[in-house]
């Protein structure tokens, strides 16, 4: 007797038999079933015979319900069973204060907080017995109070920057579509504030919308792109003239993915991501892993510089992902020994993730945003460089207390993409390497882009960005601050443990300026401090030779 496993493509077998007969036999209306149950008996026959599903080899026919139930889990748990706190990567609270704000809705929440507030992850930030603002006083305005906006440009900088506090992270045009590059763009010219290009370059859908742009180099240098791969200056030139190109950013790894290059195959060379690009349709396109333009610290300093030069003085900086801390701790020797100094850092948090990457990268590279940003932080101070460079933070940054943190632990300013994203329409799908995004967004299907309404969505843009503003304002003046960049360590609390609770300022290490320059024993910094060769990436040190050299100095 056949397994009951079975019985179901056995049955299916039967009734087509049966169908055949009755339609030969007593009248043709039995036609289409028989076809249908001929269909299924075909479909369990492969199952039996085919060698890549055992699942399907052992259960014919009923195994693909297994397949059919995995499609559409995400959707099933999305929809009907997660909790305001549960998706992932951004809870449905953190989605729906998006959507709120993009459409003006008023963002007011009932009967008190769902977190648990006693979780050893759990951060805020302390008000203030005389806060600044409230009702009756005047509000700020996002698209011109200098409280809300940054000045970026270093003594070098020819041409200083004024941001918003808060500004659209990279997404390249190729990544996402042209109707959503351009309805962040026109978003970000009507609430006057900055677009990253991501690495893919200023495509005419940025220039189309008129908004102020950050140019992101890659190491593909797209844009500016020689024949060999490399960097070409006159093309770089040319480019950073355009009064749109507000300031200049070298990528040198992500959160998402860091230290990890890409290949755009020569079927997704489009003749619009060709044309932005700078490079030859028919070809992939290859980003390798590190830029062939310099190869040490050093020379990292000197391309800034040229950078610099060659964009009349436009502020210049690097974005990455804090990896070994003596390469980032060499990079800031090369400042001292070249004099150049980069007019601003991005430091993205391993948390970040707009573009799709190896799980192992996504999960387990890279410094998380609030270790990396404090790092960076503290280093620019204790080699009495802070004053000089402005730091960007971007990894999850969508509320007013996540981009409180971030100031609070040693950003200037606040990047978000994924916000961005969800204030275009992004349902969280997590289809974006797919080419099948279901909303529009990040997708080269000219279909169901179409679906993407760009007035609608580039309004939505600007809400989603002055709401948040203004929510920034009002939490900086319940704390007691006349702005946000007065946001210091001592104002965000973290839990230690299930009893210690703890500012910033005493549960991190913070160092004053110049503490790297005077040869102090400082736990944590110094090791690394150390290794670090302004020649090198390389460590010139192993962990325990700078260990005994500190110790000896220490001890002398």
């Amino acid at each position: 007797m056949p397994p009951a496993r079975y019985f179901v493509f056995g049955l299916c077998l039967a009734l087509t038999a049966l169908a055949l007969i009755l339609t030969l036999s007593v009248s043709g209306h039995f036609l289409l079933p028989f076809l249908a149950l001929f269909g299924f008996s075909v479909v369990g026959i492969r199952d039996l015979i085919q060698k890549r599903h055992s699942v399907l080899r052992n259960y014919p026919l009923i195994g693909h319900f297994r397949f059919m139930f995995e499609a559409i889990r995400p959707e099933m748990r999305q929809y009907f069973f997660e909790s305001n706190q549960d998706g992932v990567p951004f809870a449905r609270e953190k989605r729906s204060l998006v959507y709120d704000r993009a459409k003006n809705i008023e963002g007011n929440k009932p009967f008190g907080t769902e977190y648990n507030v006693y979780a050893n992850d759990y951060a805020w930030v302390n008000h203030s017995m005389a806060p600044k603002g409230g009702p009756g006083k005047p509000h700020a305005d996002p698209l011109s109070d200098q409280r809300l906006r940054v000045t970026i440009g270093g003594p070098d900088c020819l041409q200083p920057y004024s941001a918003s506090i808060f500004n659209i992270s990279a997404m390249s045009f190729g990544s996402l579509s042209a109707n959503a590059v351009l309805a962040l763009n026109t978003g970000a010219k009507r609430g006057n504030f900055a677009h990253d290009t991501g690495e893919g370059s200023v495509s005419r859908y940025h220039k189309r919308g008129g908004g102020d742009l950050i140019w992101e180099i890659g190491s593909g240098y797209f844009g500016c792109r020689a024949e060999d791969g490399g960097f070409d200056p006159a093309k770089f030139e040319k480019q950073a003239a355009d009064p749109q190109v507000r300031m200049i950013e070298v990528k040198l790894s992500q959160g998402a993915k860091p230290g990890h290059g890409g290949v755009l195959p020569a079927a997704k060379v489009t003749a619009e991501i060709a044309e932005a690009r700078g490079i030859p349709m028919g070809k992939d396109c290859i980003s390798p892993s590190a830029h062939p333009a310099f190869s040490t610290p050093t020379e990292l300093m000197v391309f800034i510089g040229d950078l610099r030069r060659l964009s009349k003085g436009k502020p210049v900086g690097f974005k990455l992902c804090l990896g070994h801390k003596w390469e980032f701790m060499a990079i800031v020797k090369a400042m001292l020994e070249t004099r150049i100094v980069p007019d601003f850092i991005v430091v993205d948090g391993a948390e970040g993730g707009t573009g799709a990457a190896p799980l192992e990268f996504t999960n387990r590279l890279g410094t998380p945003l609030r270790q990396g940003l404090a790092f960076v932080h503290n280093t620019l101070v204790g080699a009495g460089l802070r004053d000089h460079v402005k730091i960007g933070a971007s990894g999850k940054l969508i509320s007013a207390f996540d981009i409180s943190e971030a100031l609070c632990l040693g950003a200037d300013w606040a990047n978000s993409a994924r916000g961005f994203m969800f204030a275009l329409g992004c349902i969280q799908s997590q289809s974006c390497h797919t080419n099948r995004c279901p909303v529009g967004v990040a997708t080269q299907d000219p279909q169901r882009q179409k679906a993407l309404d760009v007035p609608d969505k580039a309004t939505r843009v600007a809400n989603f960005h002055r709401n948040t503003v203004k929510a920034l304002m009002e939490f900086a003046e319940a704390s007691g601050l006349d702005t946000p960049k007065n946001f210091r360590p001592e104002h965000v609390y973290l839990r230690e443990g299930h009893r210690a609770v703890l500012p910033a300022s005493a549960a991190l290490d913070w160092l004053k300026p110049g503490d790297l320059l005077t040869g102090a024993d400082i736990p944590g910094f110094s090791t690394y401090w150390a290794m670090a060769d302004a020649r090198s990436f390389a460590p010139v040190k192993s962990v325990e030779e700078a260990r005994d050299e500190r110790h000896g100095v220490a001890g002398r």
